[in-house]
């Protein structure tokens, strides 16, 4: 299998990647790297990998066949697309429409990664596929939440006017090693806090809720819906539900840290509370998660400390 991962240099795209290679696929990574890192998948360079450094917003040429196109490229947490706005727009519809072109002129089967964000504050809980979102399409946020509404809206026109052979994985709230250490989320902000002995910032009261997924869970469930028979979005992610206090004082303690919480003013539109309903992904893929929380995030503690040492 020959498979064009874009946004290949990413936390989660560095991870498929990897997986994509012990499958024994040939993986043609794309990335330009405005938000990805070379690092990521410097172990990778001497196996099946062929990196091209490319703005996917522009068209994309690949030689030769190809079977998978995943699209991973966009900025990804509120830090980067509230200072990239525009180009978070862009890689969600031009990146999008430029990946799905590239998958019907091939032939490939095409997976998009959506995000719980197109549910945005939810109205309802644990959020259903079938949810149609509460997002305020005008707000800071609205720039990724709007364009991953948007590519989900070109993969399924693709599939049913083209014939694209297409899937979408929703992804929640996922950690694990190869996040940039202050990437602006949760768990990547609460470590490099926690580890160098700095206050731990909590927005908002604390008690807004996530559910966080270990990324080897994703990435299996990504996998799965890959090989699956469904064209409908498929959400992955971790149904145990925190408070962002919890999370917050869980890594303090796992850290051996001293730091204290204090607490900041919530950012306009910031979800209050977030949790898959994954009967989809059970009775569809045959998956649920396998890493504890505290396992995950101690690989993850592991990980951080080497980074800042």
């Amino acid at each position: 299998m020959r498979t064009v991962v874009t946004g290949a240099a990413g936390f989660i795209g560095s991870h498929l990647c990897e997986a994509l290679l012990d499958r024994g696929h040939s993986v043609i990574a794309i990335d330009n790297l405005l938000t990805g890192d070379l690092s990521n998948i410097a172990h990778l360079r001497s196996r099946d990998l062929e990196l091209i450094r490319h703005d996917v917003t522009r068209h994309i040429d690949i030689d030769g066949p190809v079977d998978f196109v995943l699209h991973w490229a966009s900025p990804a947490s509120p830090v980067d697309y509230l200072e990239l706005p525009i180009q978070t727009l862009k890689v969600g519809s031009l990146g999008t429409h430029n990946a799905l072109g590239l998958a019907m002129a091939k032939k490939a089967r095409f997976v998009l990664a959506s995000t719980s964000e197109v549910y945005g504050d939810p109205l309802e809980h644990p959020q259903k596929e079938s949810y149609w979102g509460n997002v305020n399409p005008i707000g800071p946020r609205g720039v990724y939440d709007e364009a991953k509404r948007f590519a989900e809206a070109m993969t399924l026109a693709y599939h049913r006017y083209h014939g694209v052979d297409t899937r979408i994985v929703r992804i929640f709230n996922t950690y694990g090693p190869r996040m940039r250490l202050r990437d602006g989320r949760a768990v990547p902000a609460f470590m490099s806090q926690a580890l160098e002995g700095e206050d731990v910032t909590v927005f908002g009261d604390g008690t807004q809720t996530r559910s966080f997924t270990y990324v080897t869970d994703l990435v299996d469930g990504i996998l799965r819906l890959m090989d699956a028979d469904t064209n409908d979005p498929v959400n992955i992610g971790n149904p145990h539900e925190v408070t962002i206090e919890q999370i917050a004082r869980t890594i303090i303690t796992l850290t051996g840290s001293r730091s204290r919480i204090v607490y900041r003013p919530l950012p306009v539109d910031d979800p209050k509370q977030r949790r898959p309903d994954i009967t989809r992904a059970r009775t569809l893929l045959g998956w649920e998660p396998k890493v504890g929380l505290e396992e995950g995030l101690m690989k993850t503690i592991d990980y951080f400390k080497r980074k800042l040492s």
